[in-house]
């Protein structure tokens, strides 16, 4: 457990926006609960650590970040607990170390994870009203770090900003998916920052997506920038494949994000006894099983998304129908088990959920 005693400076709103919100009626990250969490870099030290209400930032034009791009992110959920008396958040302290490889890579200072904790925890527990209770609802939590010099000579930045703030947030996705291996366009290369949440990572590959969903696609199946025959990442999601009676998990690199969920996901599929195997795919082995009927599951998995079904892959012009998502026995059980943990409804006998 994270000592929460951190001294953190706290101005309330005066108002509450709370009770304009419609929580039947909300989209995904157009409202932003009242307050946010802030901290400064400078002098080589995180110091002004401070919840305040949520507002507009006051920047110079010429401040680093929007010239160089020096800028990471996490994305998380709370959830309101069956009782309604606490905000559930799953597995929080893995966004915090994740945050601070994506900083290392970017030549920023890490966010300590006692801050992290802190912040997150104060923060939550002052806008616990906006955990929504609506069925498929949560509080996306969003923490960032962007470099904050006012300078626009090429050097990595000596101040920057930390901030955390929520949005009430309903399903990412309403329905299964469809996406399209992208083989022109490469989302990361070896020895790049393809394994950090770099905004830049994200600015890259719109151009690619938006040509996807022309063509009636909701997202990119991206692969290798070398040789476009491995499968790597989906979007906002990492992928999954059942095989027969295997579960498939393409591993970690330097190429692909280190996805929370995915990697709950396996240790689920680890304790339920399931056949795992984590390793490289090749789309050519993806089509032979779907041809042959081998492919069972085929799904998305991340903080947003949470567990996604992909209904359909489209290669080399040709759309691949894959096995309807009501005969998918695991991702189902999965679902459930995942959600449930998140939500305080299924005993969470790892350890993963942080209670405030």
């Amino acid at each position: 457990m994270i000592d929460i005693g951190l001294d953190i400076k706290i101005q309330k709103t005066n108002q509450s926006r709370l009770p304009e919100i419609d929580f039947n009626n909300i989209p995904f990250g157009k409202i932003y609960a009242d307050h946010m969490f802030l901290a400064e870099y400078k002098n080589g030290q995180w110091s002004d650590l401070r919840i305040e209400p949520f507002n507009n930032l006051n920047l110079s034009p010429a401040i680093s970040v929007l010239h160089y791009g020096q800028s990471v992110f996490e994305g998380l959920k709370g959830f309101r607990s069956p009782d309604g008396k606490e905000v559930l958040v799953f597995r929080p302290e893995e966004n915090a170390k994740r945050l601070k490889a994506s900083a290392k890579r970017l030549c920023m200072p890490e966010v300590p994870e006692e801050i992290f904790m802190t912040g997150l925890h104060k923060l939550l527990d002052l806008d616990r009203s906006w955990v929504p209770n609506v069925k498929d609802s949560a509080l996306y939590i969003r923490p960032f770090q962007f470099a904050a010099d006012e300078y626009i000579g090429l050097k990595p930045s000596e101040t920057f900003k930390f901030i955390i703030f929520a949005s009430p947030v309903g399903a990412y996705y309403s329905e299964p998916v469809k996406v399209k291996v992208e083989t022109e366009y490469t989302r990361a290369a070896q020895g790049g920052t393809g394994f950090a949440k770099a905004a830049g990572n994200y600015a890259a590959s719109m151009y690619p997506a938006k040509l996807a969903a022309e063509q009636g696609y909701h997202q990119l199946l991206w692969t290798d920038g070398k040789s476009h025959k491995f499968i790597e990442e989906s979007g906002t999601m990492n992928v999954l494949f059942v095989i027969n009676d295997t579960l498939v998990s393409i591993p970690s690199s330097d190429t692909i994000l280190p996805g929370i969920t995915r990697r709950s996901v396996v240790e689920i599929a680890r304790d339920w006894g399931l056949k795992v195997e984590e390793r490289p795919v090749e789309v050519a082995e993806i089509v032979s099983a779907i041809k042959d009927g081998s492919l069972k599951e085929m799904f998305g998995a991340g903080t947003a998304a949470t567990i996604t079904q992909i209904a359909l892959m489209a290669y080399d012009g040709v759309d691949y129908e894959l096995p309807a998502v009501e005969t998918r026995e695991f991702s189902t059980k999965l679902h459930a088990e995942l959600t449930g943990i998140q939500r305080g409804l299924v005993e969470d006998t790892r350890g993963w959920v942080y209670r405030i």
